[in-house]
């Protein structure tokens, strides 16, 4: 059932009953409404929520179980646990661009950390760092890994090398490819791995078509011996980020969220309301891949997406600020209530979630977390805008008022012109 904009002031004004505050929000008591309102499950039911769709994609932290379970009973031919290539992608994690463009603000470039609000260390972004988040250690030659290196050396791929690609990552049904770029169409199962997992330390976003300096990589790979070159992958990634985040402000693009994410849990793992588990059964310290499900797809995770916003987000962006986020921030109450007079909308905070209603939108809102980053609340906010927009004014040729009929009669809700 629909709730008309009368009704829902009737309700907001008529209720008394506050409800219980949120412990880990730290959120002053709110009036909600006296029975629950109307919404869709989860916002996580949303397709723009996801920031990838994994469609015939292994999940990383099942790769990562295959490959370890290889190595230990000897089937690992390539020795790809042996050779130092951060073998896991990251469980793939949500963008939150509020939170990277914050870790930018409070980045010191010169010692190379995020600092808190009372500028004390929240985590380094330096080799060191990333070798102890993701438990690389090795007493073997690491050769420094730059990309104008790859390019250079993926000029001069020899044919034997290619050959030896096409052998092992190329599916052998498929016809044998003498020069690159590869499709990735023709890769097996092992090859589509490697690239993945290549890909994503290199910082690429596509690998429809496989070039030159991933086959450099791919081709340090031989049956039964070592790998033939051992790179510095973790200074390398280091550097890129340091990179990223001293150009954010211009580029726009951040594209190691996952390691921000992990450096965090792994340095302050203390600050977070969800079960870490940093220890092995032996009582071994173990890489953080393992610490913890909530990074996890949905699929595989005890959490779902909002319970990552709240148990995760929420937490680390007050480390960040100097004080803990409200649960909608005060630019987006004043973009739902602009005046006394012009009201887009309202909002309701309930003990365990949020629920944001745009007047005249037939679409039942989604149940947001109790917090709410201003991503998802521009998802909801013009997804609802334009149900009302569309149905009311934009097929029916209005521009200037939208009319809603209930019991009491016509209510008359006017809309700027340049709304």
């Amino acid at each position: 059932m629909l709730l008309c904009p009368q009704k829902l002031v009737q309700i907001t004004i008529q209720s008394t009953k506050t409800m219980e505050t949120p412990i880990a929000l730290n959120v002053t008591p709110l009036n909600a409404p006296h029975r629950e309102l109307e919404w869709q499950a989860l916002a996580d039911r949303d397709y723009q929520m996801m920031e990838v769709v994994l469609i015939n994609i292994k999940y990383q932290i099942h790769l990562l179980n295959e490959l370890k379970a290889k190595h230990i009973n000897g089937t690992d031919i390539l020795g790809i646990w042996d050779s130092f290539l951060p073998i896991f992608r990251l469980p793939q994690v949500n963008v939150f661009p509020d939170l990277i463009h914050q870790c930018s603000a409070n980045y010191d470039p010169t010692q190379r950390v995020v600092l808190n609000s009372s500028s004390s260390v929240l985590f380094h972004i330096t080799p060191e760092a990333i070798r102890q988040m993701l438990h690389l250690q090795t007493t073997m030659k690491l050769t420094p890994l730059s990309m104008m290196d790859l390019i250079d050396q993926g000029a001069k791929l020899s044919n034997a090398q290619i050959t030896k690609i096409n052998q092992l990552f190329l599916d052998s049904s498929s016809q044998t490819v003498r020069s690159p770029p590869i499709s990735h169409v023709y890769l097996n199962d092992l090859g589509r791995d490697m690239v993945d997992m290549i890909s994503y330390i290199l910082g690429y976003s596509s690998t429809e078509y496989i070039d030159e300096t991933i086959l450099v990589l791919m081709a340090m790979f031989s049956p039964g011996r070592p790998p033939s070159v051992c790179y510095d992958y973790a200074t390398y990634i280091a550097n890129k980020m340091h990179e990223q985040l001293m150009n954010l402000d211009r580029e726009r693009v951040f594209r190691y969220t996952s390691y921000i994410y992990h450096l965090l849990l792994f340095n302050q793992h203390d600050q977070f309301p969800f079960s870490v588990k940093r220890l092995d059964a032996q009582g071994n310290q173990r890489s953080v891949v393992f610490w913890s499900s909530i990074f996890h797809s949905v699929t595989f995770s005890p959490y779902n997406y909002c319970e990552f916003i709240d148990l995760f987000i929420h937490p680390v962006m007050s480390l960040l600020l100097s004080s803990p986020p409200p649960r909608l921030t005060d630019e987006m109450q004043k973009i739902l209530q602009l005046s006394k007079v012009y009201n887009i909308g309202d909002w309701y905070f309930y003990q365990n979630h949020t629920v944001i209603r745009i007047y005249g939108c037939e679409l039942a809102p989604y149940r947001l977390p109790r917090y709410v980053p201003m991503r998802l609340f521009a998802l909801e906010y013009f997804k609802q805008f334009g149900n009302a927009d569309m149905l009311h004014f934009h097929s029916k040729g209005k521009k200037a008022q939208l009319k809603i009929k209930n019991q009491l009669g016509p209510f008359i809700y006017n809309k700027r012109e340049e709304a």
